[in-house]
Parts: structure tokens; C-alpha cells; sequence
């Protein structure tokens, strides 16, 4: 493996892992820009400039760029977050100047009126069909409960309100204010040749202008409310829980992960074999979900709601036992197994280093072999767990819950 990086004049990053035996390259675009970066006024439009780059170019329409993708072979996509939209593609070695060109031409779009207007339905249609996913639902729903007015409880989607209410010049500004090379990251993993790859992004990107750029990283300690909706159309209760964490720069982001492991994994985890091992719940999980300045643990629970309030219990005296017993070596361990195993399985392919040599240089603002990943991971000790549990104290919660009526 070897890195290299390049800044071009406008600030644009350029970050490259070569890997001259891979079989593959993956390429994409990481833009630092999510609902987080939104008011209520344009909610949904970091989103909505996902879907209108696929739209096409003054040279390109909707079909072209399709068209364009297929005929390399590549497997393309982008995502939006609360803080990040990506855009990114795998795909043969031969075919990866083309498609980095592509998406270039692509980081520059028409946003032409007719599309905004058709996409608005689209995406109407979208946050509608995710309303009909309460496991989805409630985990937004908590989400603004526990930010409470902080940015990052902004829904990536937005509403069907602010989605209506969006003008095509309010996405053309919010465009011109964030997809600027120096809010930009273009990161390459795979087989390459370096000096070309780079020709390629100056000669097209070199004349994009920089723009400031600012983010509100206001610390956020979250509501600790409790609430619930009720929806006759369900027959599970769905809860989630959220709690303060690290954040994605923070050291202590690796037993932080370790932990939300330990309690809700899948299989093997405290929730697993006092919920779901025991039929008092369907599933029972805990992620944690590390960002710019903040983080949290979430919880999902699906079970019957005539079982849900002793679920809560349960939950509750979990977490009690956390804070005053700790973690014990053995689960430490088998939580350490299950993070190396599935970060080397991931990072076999350049698409899976891809994301992880993207988000390293947006939060850390250098590369992270996946040496320096496993060695931290091996390096995290029960004692740092158990002083980030009495740190961060999981079991003080938001709470925000869908079920049917009582």
C-alpha cells in the first residue's frame, strides 16, 4: 500500500491509497455537507442536491449519465448524512479516469427547473414511504428529540413542508455555498497510476473557486425526554434510545464502538441475551454514531406492546449494572473479534477503504492505515471502557417510542 495526497491551489484534497495488486480502484467524492448544515427554511436540500447531480449537465442529461456509468461497469451510488454527501463508484482499473471525469463533470450540475420540480415528488415520495418504516421513523423522531433544536437533529430528508416550500434558488445558493473545492475531499483506493489520476482532477477542477465555508459545532448534551406516538396502523412497539458519545476525532471513539457492541450487538450482547435470547423482544441493537463535535449511542428495540414497559425495565437495570459492575475482560474480547473481523473482511476492497480513507481525512485531517485501526482496537482496555461508562453514562436517555394505542 501506498499513500499520497495533493492539495490543488483552491483547496481541493486530493487522497489516494494505491494498491498495485488489487483487481479494482473505487473513487469518489466526499463533501462535507449535511442536514446539520441546513435551517428550517431549507431542511432536506443537502439531500435534495444528491438526487439533482444524477440529473445531468449542461452537456449531459438524466439518461447520459446513466448511460455513461453502465457502459464502464461501475457500481455507483451516493449517500447524504447529517454531515456528509457522498458520491463515489468502483469499478475496473481501466475504466477509473473515465468515470473520476465523469463524476467531476457530475460535481458541477445543471440544476435546471424541471428537474428541481419533478425531484420534488420523488422526494415526497421518499420521506412518505420512510413514515411507513417505523423502525426508520422512530429513530428520526428521536433523533430531534434528543438534539432538540441543535442542528444535528435536522432531518436528512427534510418534510414534506420544507421540501414544498424549497425554491430552485435557494438550492442553487445552498449549492454555491458548500460544493466548493476546499469543503471537498476526492479520495482513490484500488490500482491506479498516481500522476495521471491527479492530472485528471487538476486539469477540471483547478478553476473550481473557493468559498468560506462554517459549520456550527455547538456541544449538545441532549434532552433526556421521554415521549411516545401512538399509530394505529402498527402492531410492534418500536422504541429508541439516545444518549451523549464521542465524537468521530475523539481517541476514545474505539471503546466507545466496543461498547455499543458489548451491550447491542446482534448476537452475544447483554441486550441479546436478556431481550431477545429470552422472546421479550424481536431485536434489540446499540450503534454508536460518531460526528463532527458530537456523537451518540442509539438503541433500537422492536417488541409487543403489551411486553414493552418490562423491555424498559430490563433496559434500564442493563444499564444500572453497567455503570456500577463495568465490562468484563471476557466481553471486551470477544467485542475486540468482532470489530477486527469485520473491519478486515471490509477493507479487502478498495470500495471498502474507499470510505474509510474518505471520512479519515474529513475528521481527522490525515490517513489511518488499517494497521493503526486494529492496533487501536487490540490497545482498548477494560478500564477505558469502564471510565467512559461513568464518563458518558448511556443509561441517562432520550427516549422516543411508536407503538399502537393502549
Amino acid at each position: 500500500m501506498e499513500f499520497r495526497n495533493r492539495q490543488l491551489a483552491n483547496g481541493l484534497t486530493i487522497v489516494s491509497e494505491i494498491n498495485d495488486s488489487a483487481k479494482s480502484a473505487a473513487v469518489g467524492f466526499f463533501v462535507k455537507t449535511g442536514s446539520r448544515d441546513e435551517n428550517n427554511n431549507i431542511n432536506g436540500a443537502s439531500h435534495f442536491l444528491e438526487h439533482m447531480l444524477f440529473k445531468g449537465t449542461g452537456k449531459l442529461n438524466a439518461f447520459e449519465v446513466n448511460e455513461a456509468f453502465d457502459r464502464t461497469g461501475a457500481k455507483f451510488n451516493a449517500f447524504t448524512s447529517e454531515e456528509n454527501t457522498v458520491f463515489y463508484a468502483a469499478v475496473l482499473p481501466e475504466y477509473l479516469l473515465e468515470v473520476t471525469g465523469l463524476w467531476i463533470e457530475l460535481m458541477r450540475p445543471a440544476l435546471r427547473n424541471e428537474d428541481f420540480e419533478i425531484e420534488k415528488n420523488v422526494i415526497k415520495e421518499e420521506i412518505a414511504m420512510y413514515k411507513d418504516l417505523p423502525n426508520y421513523d422512530v429513530l428520526e423522531k428521536c433523533r430531534s428529540l434528543h438534539f432538540d433544536g441543535h442542528p444535528c437533529g435536522n432531518s436528512v430528508l427534510g418534510t414534506e413542508k420544507s421540501i414544498d416550500d424549497l425554491t430552485a434558488n435557494q438550492m442553487r445558493d445552498y449549492f454555491g455555498s458548500r460544493y466548493v473545492p476546499n469543503n471537498m475531499v476526492l479520495a482513490c483506493a484500488g490500482r491506479l497510476k498516481w500522476e495521471h489520476f491527479c492530472q485528471t482532477v487538476e486539469n477540471s477542477c483547478g478553476k473550481w473557486q473557493q468559498h468560506k465555508v462554517e459549520r456550527n459545532l455547538q456541544p449538545c448534551a441532549g434532552s433526556k425526554k421521554t415521549k411516545r406516538l401512538e399509530k394505529s396502523s402498527l402492531a410492534r412497539e418500536h422504541i429508541c434510545l439516545m444518549s451523549p458519545a464521542v465524537s468521530a476525532d475523539d481517541p476514545r471513539r474505539f471503546a466507545g464502538s466496543l461498547l455499543s457492541s458489548i451491550i447491542g450487538d446482534d448476537v452475544g450482547s447483554r441486550f441479546f441475551w436478556e431481550l431477545v435470547d429470552k422472546a421479550l423482544a424481536e431485536t434489540a441493537t446499540m450503534q454508536l454514531s460518531a460526528m463532527e463535535g458530537t456523537g451518540v449511542f442509539y438503541s433500537y428495540i422492536r417488541c409487543g406492546q403489551e411486553g414493552a414497559t418490562k423491555v424498559l425495565d430490563i433496559v434500564k437495570q442493563i444499564f444500572g449494572r453497567l455503570l456500577h459492575e463495568g465490562v468484563s475482560q471476557d466481553e471486551l474480547t470477544k467485542a475486540k473479534n468482532k470489530a477486527l473481523s469485520a473491519l478486515v473482511i471490509k477493507n479487502e476492497l478498495p470500495m471498502g477503504r474507499l470510505v474509510d480513507l474518505g471520512f479519515n481525512w474529513i475528521y481527522l485531517g490525515k490517513y489511518r492505515p488499517i494497521a493503526d485501526d486494529i492496533n487501536a482496537i487490540k490497545a482498548v482496555t477494560v478500564e477505558e471502557v469502564n471510565r467512559l461508562i461513568k464518563q458518558l453514562k448511556p443509561g441517562d436517555f432520550t427516549q422516543f417510542s411508536i407503538g399502537p394505542a393502549k
